[in-house]
């Protein structure tokens, strides 16, 4: 089969759903009812990808894309589909002068700054502001880790790790300060602080945080399943066992030796 005849079929299987014999709650959605669908495929295809499962990435990328076309029909079907098609990769020709025409690009900082100029060239980008083209819709330590960026390109960070180190170190006394008060306002202020610069700590390492945090979260979860298994084969309930109990679990799911409760989150 191929690829023109797959979209065919997507489309056609699109049209019947949304037909006077076809499903009724296909019928009703929108666009914008769709968008929360969009978002929640999108994220199984990240986690099929992450678990490096070829089989559900295939699958979840077909899911993903019948929700663009379905989204796309409400804005001129196969048509749009075609144009954006074509769009996105005269724009990825276009930034990319080094790969397509003869520019000479020498090094990275190079290619980054070539890049942003590119886009202020562009039509969605020629006025406004610097942090406009970073999704308001993308999840926070993700648009932590862009707002960070955004700002490094233009020279608007820390000028050594050192300085930023510092800098952390002062926005935890100031959480300690805020939570010694129990404003909790002010407690949610000074936490949101402290993230914000971690991220950008990680992001000066080449760490993302919304990556490296899914990890952890994997991690954890991987771990919490092996105790469970244990407990049970053990005949123990484990929401009530002690932390003593639940730490030689945690101790042995992760093949380690004992490090005190603090080696829950290592």
């Amino acid at each position: 089969m191929s690829a023109r005849s797959a979209v065919d079929d997507l489309q056609e299987g699109i049209e019947t759903l949304l037909g006077p014999q076809g499903c009724p709650w296909d019928r009703e959605q929108t666009p914008k009812s769709l968008c929360d669908y969009l978002v929640e495929e999108t994220f199984e295809l990240v986690e099929a990808i992450r678990c490096d499962k070829p089989q559900d990435v295939s699958e979840e990328l077909g899911d993903v894309m019948f929700l663009l076309a379905f989204i796309s029909r409400s804005y001129g079907g196969g048509a749009l589909l075609q144009q954006a098609m074509r769009e996105g990769t005269q724009k990825m020709i276009r930034r990319h002068p080094h790969v397509f025409d003869a520019k000479e690009i020498n090094s990275r900082q190079e290619l980054t700054q070539n890049w942003e100029e590119i886009k202020k060239t562009e039509k969605n980008h020629a006025r406004g502001y610097v942090l406009d083209s970073v999704p308001k819709s993308l999840p926070p330590l993700l648009m932590a880790y862009r707002i960070n960026s955004k700002a490094a390109r233009m020279g608007f960070t820390w000028a050594r790790d050192e300085d930023l180190e510092d800098k952390l170190v002062e926005e935890w006394q100031e959480w300690l300060e805020a939570l010694e008060s129990r404003d909790r306002e002010k407690m949610q202020e000074e936490f949101g602080d402290y993230l914000f610069t971690l991220v950008e700590y990680g992001r000066r390492h080449k760490i993302k945080a919304n990556s490296a945090l899914a990890e952890t979260n994997a991690k954890f979860a991987s771990r919490m399943q092996v105790m469970e298994d244990m407990a049970r084969e053990k005949g123990w309930d484990i929401s009530s066992l002690d932390m003593e109990h639940l730490e030689e679990l945690w101790q042995k799911a992760k093949g380690g030796g004992g490090m005190g409760h603090w080696g829950l989150f290592l």
